[in-house]
């Protein structure tokens, strides 16, 4: 195989895995993939028009995604957004509380009820999001989860919309769910299939 050919490879089966992506609601019923991102995209105003803000979390890779897409929620949407990986915020919770707790103890201490949490997570089994799901959901704040990896990971049944990528690749998985977020913001924004 020619390099040119794997790259296009790549891509056509990461556009595969963003195509088929599955998105199910809180009773695991499944919906399609433009009533998920609407689901989020009005979820987003919403909180927003209710004078609440949206709250990102991930670890790694994750992590990064949460930060980009709260800043572009906040700049380029015009949305109150914020995420919860501060580096200080991080290192004193997980040595006061351990690791697993790390966001759900910022959710704790910051959400508001009506708040949206957005839950960022390629295995979709790591204990510190699947903790801050429960605090979010405690807190009277709705959920959007993002997954991948294996179909029985716990966080793709824990959100109010769930989306999960079905692929092993940290890459497609990773991508996908940035893809997935700036495809609410683009929306949003009044994106309408124009290049």
């Amino acid at each position: 195989m020619t390099p040119a050919t794997i790259a296009t490879r790549y891509i056509d089966t990461l556009a595969e895995v963003l195509r088929h992506a599955a998105v199910t609601g809180r009773d695991e019923v499944r919906l399609s993939l433009d009533a998920g991102i609407d689901w989020m995209r009005h979820a987003a105003t919403k909180t927003h028009a209710g004078g609440n803000k949206i709250m990102f979390i991930g670890n790694g890779g994750s992590a990064a995604i949460a930060s980009h897409m709260a800043n572009d929620f906040s700049k380029n949407g015009g949305l109150r957004a914020t995420a919860f990986n501060d580096s200080s915020a991080l290192t004193c919770l997980g040595n006061d509380f351990g690791y697993e707790h790390v966001f759900a103890k910022q959710i704790e201490l910051h959400h508001r009820e009506g708040d949206l949490l957005i839950a960022i997570s390629s295995s979709g089994r790591s204990r510190n999001i699947l903790n801050a799901v429960d605090a979010a959901v405690s807190g009277g704040c709705r959920v959007a989860t993002l997954s991948g990896f294996a179909a029985d990971n716990p966080l793709r049944r824990m959100g109010d919309i769930n989306f999960y990528l079905e692929s092993g690749a940290y890459g497609f998985v990773e991508i996908g769910h940035l893809a997935l977020c700036h495809a609410v913001l683009d929306i949003h924004m009044g994106w309408t299939g124009a290049a």
